[in-house]
């Protein structure tokens, strides 16, 4: 089911991408509504879903020597039940920052945070002993992170429009 937005819904949507811990006063007065009208349209967009959260986003960097590492993953098997079994392991890993379904060669594309090098291996030995379906995996380690945003462009937003 595709959402309709509309201006203020798009506006409301860019700065609280940006800007999380803004006050609904704040917000409001930034979208020019009165306060009311605008926590309204807030609860609606959490309720259908457009809003999925809030959070921090953590620099791991800042806090730990911790090793990011991105793993494509292979399935022997494409059935349905194979492809359900795989995803419910990667929900139940901790390890497992995200996790990407992708059509053409591979099957999926995993984010996997590791104390180290040494530790993300164990992690690959545990789920190819698992009976998951893994039969082949590519591992590219991060060197630096360039650029990391979860916010969709104000431009893309726009383009939503209803």
């Amino acid at each position: 089911m595709r959402v309709k937005l509309d201006d203020r819904d798009i506006q409301m949507l860019s700065i609280l991408q940006r800007e999380g811990r803004i006050t609904k006063t704040e917000l409001a007065r930034r979208v020019n509504l009165s306060p009311t009208p605008c926590w309204e349209r807030l609860q609606h967009l959490e309720k259908l879903g457009v809003i999925e959260g809030y959070g921090a986003r953590v620099d791991w960097s800042m806090i730990s020597h911790r090793t990011i590492v991105f793993m494509q993953a292979e399935l022997a098997s494409h059935q349905a039940l194979d492809f359900s079994r795989f995803e419910r392991e990667m929900q139940a890993r901790p390890e497992v920052l995200e996790c990407w379904a992708l059509g053409g060669g591979i099957d999926y594309l995993l984010k996997v945070v590791a104390p180290s090098i040494d530790d993300y291996q164990r992690f690959v030995d545990r789920l190819l002993n698992a009976d998951i379906g893994l039969k082949r995996y590519y591992t590219y380690i991060v060197t630096k992170r360039v650029k990391e945003s979860a916010a969709i462009p104000y431009s893309l937003l726009a383009e939503l429009k209803g």
